[in-house]
């Protein structure tokens, strides 16, 4: 018996576009200064301990970050949809118009995003064309307000 075909990558793509997720700015302290990325793959994962997870792209530069085993999660409210796509773009320069803050840890953090998270990198898994970084908390702060929503490709907005 032959193992069924896997997916092919745009009806993957499609299926997974239908998934709603809130949208993260994670930033991380590499060699030669600070790295960011949008990320949408931050999942929780336990409790006790508090651990969550995030998945970058093997192609990122923020690797550099991440092997030096810590960063740092910001949730975006809704209303901050520029600094997502900001984050979204390679290379420094969505870290020249400054707006962010150092958290205790001195990494930075977005101002005013619903909840910030400051973590130790424990485990990293490989995970085909990413990589998965999970991470301790050993910072949380959280504040009320509404999360900024991808789905179907584009921001939306939680209707009340």
């Amino acid at each position: 018996m032959t193992a069924p075909l896997a997916v092919d990558a745009p009806a993957f793509r499609q299926a997974l576009c239908q998934f709603a997720s809130g949208v993260t700015v994670v930033t991380t302290q590499g060699p030669d200064g600070p790295l960011g990325l949008t990320v949408t793959a931050f999942s929780s994962l336990s409790l006790d301990p508090p651990l969550v997870l995030v998945c970058i792209d093997r192609r990122s530069e923020t690797h550099a970050g991440f092997e030096r085993g810590a960063f740092a999660v910001s949730l975006l409210a809704e209303g901050q949809e520029a600094i997502s796509r900001r984050f979204a773009c390679g290379g420094p320069a969505k870290f020249a118009e400054g707006g962010l803050a150092a958290g205790e840890s001195g990494l930075l953090l977005v101002p005013d995003a619903l909840a910030h998270l400051e973590c130790r990198v424990t485990a990293v898994v490989p995970g085909g064309d990413h990589v998965i970084y999970v991470g301790l908390v050993e910072r949380a702060r959280a504040r009320e307000g509404r999360p900024l929503v991808h789905h179907a490709r584009g921001y939306r907005r939680l209707e009340a």
